[in-house]
């Protein structure tokens, strides 16, 4: 599995038992605190391996780093970075690091999956249900932080929700039959939904009303403190979308959103999901909701209602 259907991942079969999920990302800093930026950027390395129904074993740092800046600032990074991946349960066992203008950190990630039990972007079925297992608007609240606009509270839910381990996300989708799965990062819910539904030659309608939002979003969005990613989404899509009129557009916005280390958009069927609801309305410290369904292919592949 490889780069076909813009999957999270590569997946390469080593032998019947066990199959290897390669992984890579990093970025420049989301907020002020390094040691959090290093736990974000681990958080959201780490959340491609679980996208693919896989564990993650292995992680190598990336590292770019002014020499201008103090060495403590690097090293609280590192810190951050270290102790996500411990949480993960996987082993932090080197890396590189080069001279740059501006920081930027993250990881390369070796994880392994039993070859029957890998979870692709590309093979939703009409009929499915889709769960997602973090909430939107990390990209409208990042940007409402550098402007200093925003609630020390929302903040704080901003960054809890960022570094939050998608691994209790993974962990119930080993509870029953899962058809799909995709994290949601930089191309937003829309742009990773399109993904899902044109790899898997489906439609995929979304229910607005239902996608779990963070607190202050909204509000930011109608300010207009949209970052310009959410607009390079919503030009990519372009014609694959389709809005009922009712939508508003500070809506379309949060929706076209880009997110930093977001949840899981799960894709399976209705019947099979009770077992899954239950284990994440127990265990998953993330909001989460079922916010759309699969269709036979339309002559849109999303619509959003």
């Amino acid at each position: 599995m490889g780069l076909d259907t813009s999957d999270d991942a590569a997946v390469y079969k080593l032998n019947e038992d066990t199959a290897l999920i390669e992984t890579l990302d990093f970025f420049t800093p989301v907020v002020d605190d390094p040691y959090v930026f290093g736990q974000i950027a681990a958080a959201n390395s780490l959340s491609d391996i679980y996208a693919m129904g896989g564990k993650p074993i292995v992680a190598l740092n990336i590292v770019c780093f002014p020499t201008c800046l103090s060495m403590d600032i690097l090293a609280e990074i590192l810190k951050g970075g270290s102790d996500k991946v411990r949480e993960a349960g996987a082993l932090l066992v080197g890396g590189h690091s080069v001279d740059d203008k501006e920081p930027k950190y993250g990881l390369s990630v070796t994880g392994t999956v039993h070859p029957d039990k890998v979870l692709s972007n590309s093979n939703a079925k009409p009929g499915d249900i889709l769960i997602l297992t973090k909430p939107i608007g990390l990209g409208i609240l990042n940007t409402a932080i550098k402007a200093e606009m925003l609630d020390e509270n929302i903040q704080q839910k901003a960054i809890d929700t960022m570094r939050s381990l998608n691994d209790i996300a993974a962990e119930g989708m080993k509870l029953t039959e899962v058809n799909s799965c995709t994290d949601i990062t930089g191309f937003g819910l829309l742009g990773h939904a399109f993904e899902m539904a044109k790899g898997s030659e489906v439609s995929i309608v979304i229910d607005s009303d239902k996608v779990p939002i963070i607190e202050g979003t909204i509000e930011n969005a109608q300010m207009g403190l949209v970052p310009a990613g959410a607009y390079r989404n919503q030009e990519y899509l372009g014609e694959s979308i389709k809005f009922q009129e009712n939508i508003p557009t500070y809506i379309q916005d949060i929706l076209f959103d880009p997110q930093t280390s977001g949840g899981l958009l799960i894709s399976l069927k209705k019947e099979k999901s009770k077992k899954l609801l239950d284990y994440y309305s127990k265990e998953l410290k993330t909001e989460f909701n079922v916010v759309g369904e699969v269709t036979e292919k339309q002559d849109k592949y999303l619509i959003v209602k």
